[in-house]
């Protein structure tokens, strides 16, 4: 299959229809569920905050100039290290074309081009197959099987993938 190409575009304002669409069922039954209207609108005032040099950001993912889903990534604390952890979702009509493999990564070119942090880390379900299939394509390493909080107060069993951005 030939790898599609994708733009990343910083997260707008107006960009509060996609976070509500990316809230769907089917697209968060892997991270606890839907979260509610004023938590979307929470969640996208976050990602319209900059935050400081370095520490990440939030970007719309474009394909043939259509906003297809989002990807970004955050600075975090991990296993005494400072890293740097990412995330994504591409809306349902756009899946199973390689959309979310690159735009994976072309957010760990993001991340290792700010020459910040040794590492990006990913957090899938265990059970979420096609988001742990997304790592192995972008050249993540599996470093095995974690309980991992998200949303807060809800565990679970995540699977714990790493990039390496020094090489």
């Amino acid at each position: 299959m030939e790898t599609p190409s994708v733009r990343l575009e910083p997260w707008s304002p107006d960009d509060l229809d996609l976070l509500r669409r990316l809230n769907a069922p089917e697209m968060t039954g892997h991270l606890g569920g839907p979260e509610t209207d004023e938590q979307v609108e929470a969640r996208h005032a976050r990602y319209l905050k900059p935050g400081e040099a370095g520490s990440g950001g939030m970007f719309r993912v474009a394909h043939d100039g259509v906003a297809v889903g989002s990807v970004g990534y955050w600075q975090r604390e991990w296993r005494g290290e400072t890293v740097y952890e990412t995330g994504w979702g591409i809306l349902p009509e756009f899946q199973g074309r390689g959309l979310a493999g690159a735009a994976a990564r072309a957010v760990v070119g993001l991340a290792r081009a700010e020459g910040r942090h040794a590492h990006l880390h990913a957090y899938p379900s265990a059970g979420n197959e096609p988001s742990n299939a997304v790592c192995r394509r972008a050249g993540f390493t599996l470093l095995g099987e974690v309980e991992f909080e998200y949303p807060p107060g809800h565990f679970m069993r995540c699977n714990d993938w790493r990039a390496d951005l020094t090489a």
